[in-house]
């Protein structure tokens, strides 16, 4: 199913538009304000500028404030019926605004664009944390992605809106507050539609010391390591962009010699950008929550980031350019290639993170955990505003200051992929299935979503356990002959993911029960483990009669079992077909065409060798 038959379901689609129209009123209202205290109230520039720089933190104070409690509300109490609240809220700031519209009270505006701030302050945590209760597993990814690019075009869309109408003559105040309010009232009547998204921790004690509160919540983040630097990876992405679209105004009107149509066009094409690389995450991950792409991700933001610079590193020569006529100039795709892809791994980098922390954290901690989150992004856009201001004062014009943001950037990956060395790996192994294999899974949904369990599969190739590994929604524990575990440019692979190295009992009986041990200990841990029964990769495309380890595993922890099967593999790169050096067919061993199939699970106590060999062999069929 495509993600965008998600549009179609009650589960997801009420909440979509909720969402986007809230997105949309924040930027329509935002920019609708400055318009109106920039070119309709004949103010002085410098209190003007006053006004605008307020703006952005009033805006984000609600984000210190109110973060911890928003995740204990979204926790404790039922989400569909705080999201109606919300929505009510946005309502009344919205006719408070229309009367600030009308009189020009520019304080009372400021007011209201406080209030907005908690209403997104407070919508943050509900946002992502009711996805994982609407949602499928293998729906989390194009979910995140639907929601990702449907905020980036909202927000897009709000601001040449709410510019536009506030600039009409003589009634751009009344059009301005008109659509505000409807669009408020649209908000609220797509949340009445919302099914019930119950709370998650009810029995949660209620912490109203907003302080106190920040800390445990920061805590509860910090907690698990992978989750808190996917968290601190999402931060640098509000960093990233804070400081890119900040200084796209001046790089416009300097670097580029265009007039506002061209500061719009820029802008599309970054939150153009974004929603086309959030869209696509779910195709390149196959429907999983893949934090490969990530540093895929943080590798285009600096790429391209170093590219916007050498495209216009001076001042242009020319001014006042349209849109078109920036278009037809000379170098200027370019320009419009960086900016749209920039947004294009600005996707990849940023919804396989929310879809990791989903898949991730604690259900019964996840609301507190985006709330976290929003804290720290908060922080991190307050630093990145004084990070692009700094360097302007120090005389740094916007192309050094986005060349030292692209540097940063890798500085930054580098440092949070040696903390975390998955995402390197899972990155690797990404690459290399993708590259080597296309791929069809068909009926993993049957690997129990939470508990220990064991997965048996036939083995046919040096890289199924990469090939697994890149197609399995939970991450799994592979039993692999300790040789192929210790060949050097996977070491690292297989050591990250956990992998047991096993030998046979003649060639070394402490590495059998070491492993043996290890099984035994992961799958009383909850965790999921594949062994290859076979004991070796087949040496003519048939399966091999499995050995009894499995019985020895089961005898010591009954857990459920899985059986799987690789088809297609035989032949394939790796495998044992033929030489390597020999006889090279290079349309079939490169892209070859793999199936995984998963069967239902098994009960420990119906499990012997000779019937998991046998569905396993039925599971395989004639397609070696």
């Amino acid at each position: 199913m495509s993600q965008f038959a998600l549009l179609g379901k009650r589960r997801f689609a009420p909440f979509f538009w909720t969402q986007a129209l809230g997105a949309f009123n924040d930027s329509a209202f935002r920019n609708a304000m400055v318009m109106l205290a920039a070119f309709q109230m004949g103010l002085p520039e410098r209190q003007v500028s006053l006004y605008t720089n307020l703006a952005p933190a009033l805006f984000i104070l609600p984000y210190f404030l109110f973060s911890a409690t928003a995740g204990q509300l979204a926790e404790k109490f039922e989400k569909t019926r705080i999201i109606r609240y919300v929505k009510l809220f946005e309502i009344a700031a919205m006719l408070l605004a229309a009367w600030g519209f009308h009189t020009h009270h520019l304080a009372l505006l400021l007011v209201v664009l406080f209030m907005m701030g908690v209403h997104s302050t407070v919508f943050g945590p509900i946002k992502y944390a009711i996805l994982p209760q609407a949602l499928k597993p293998n729906e989390l990814v194009g979910g995140n992605g639907m929601v990702e690019m449907g905020t980036q075009l909202a927000i897009l869309i709000g601001m040449i809106v709410g510019n536009a109408l506030m600039l009409l003559a003589g009634v751009g105040p009344l059009a301005s507050a008109a659509l505000t309010i409807g669009v408020a009232v649209l908000g609220y009547s797509a949340s009445r539609a919302i099914p019930p998204a119950p709370a998650t921790a009810p029995e949660l004690k209620f912490n109203w010391n907003p302080l106190t509160e920040t800390a445990r919540v920061l805590g509860i983040t910090h907690r698990d390591r992978a989750v808190f630097n996917a968290v601190l990876g999402i931060s640098w992405f509000w960093f990233f962009g804070t400081v890119l679209v900040a200084q796209l105004p001046v790089y416009t009107k300097l670097n580029l010699g265009g007039d506002g149509s061209v500061n719009t066009l820029v802008l599309t094409l970054f939150s153009l950008g974004t929603g086309i690389g959030s869209l696509l995450c779910e195709k390149m991950s196959g429907k999983r929550v893949e934090i490969g792409l990530v540093p895929l991700g943080a590798f285009g933001l600096t790429a391209f980031g170093i590219d916007l610079f050498f495209a216009r590193p001076l001042a242009s020569v020319v001014q006042g350019l349209d849109w078109l006529a920036f278009l037809r100039a000379a170098g200027n795709w370019r320009i419009v290639f960086d900016l749209t892809l920039i947004g294009v791994f600005a996707g990849f980098y940023v919804v396989p993170l929310f879809a990791f922390i989903q898949s991730r954290a604690p259900r019964e901690q996840l609301s507190r955990i985006i709330a976290g989150n929003n804290i720290l992004n908060a922080l991190l856009i307050c630093c990145a505003s004084g990070f692009g201001l700094g360097l302007g004062m120090l005389g740094f014009g916007v192309p050094q200051i986005f060349l030292i943001t692209a540097l940063l950037n890798a500085v930054v990956a580098v440092y949070i992929f040696t903390l975390v060395p998955e995402f390197v790996m899972r990155f690797i192994t990404w690459v290399l299935v993708n590259t080597l294999y296309r791929v069809r899974a068909d009926g993993v949904q049957h690997i129990p979503e939470e508990g220990a369990a064991l997965l048996v599969c036939n083995h046919v190739s040096f890289m199924d356990p990469l090939l697994l590994m890149a197609n399995l929604r939970r991450p799994a524990r592979f039993v692999m002959y300790y040789k192929i575990f210790n060949i050097p440019l996977l070491r690292f692979v297989f050591r990250t993911a956990k992998a047991i190295p096993i030998a046979g009992y003649k060639e070394d009986p402490a590495v059998l029960q070491q492993a043996y041990d290890a099984i035994d200990d992961a799958l009383a841990a909850g965790e999921v483990v594949c062994i290859f029964p076979e004991g070796g990769l087949t040496c003519d495309g048939e399966i091999a009669p499995f050995r009894p380890g499995v019985e020895k595993i089961l005898a010591r922890r009954p857990v459920p079992v899985v059986p799987m099967a690789l088809r297609g593999l035989w032949g394939s790169v790796w495998s044992r077909r033929d030489s390597m050096l020999r006889r090279a067919r290079l349309p079939r061993r490169f892209r070859a065409r793999v199936e995984l199939v998963v069967d239902a699970p098994l009960a420990p106590e119906q499990v012997t060798v000779a019937i998991l060999e046998a569905r396993v062999r039925e599971l395989r069929g004639e397609f070696a």
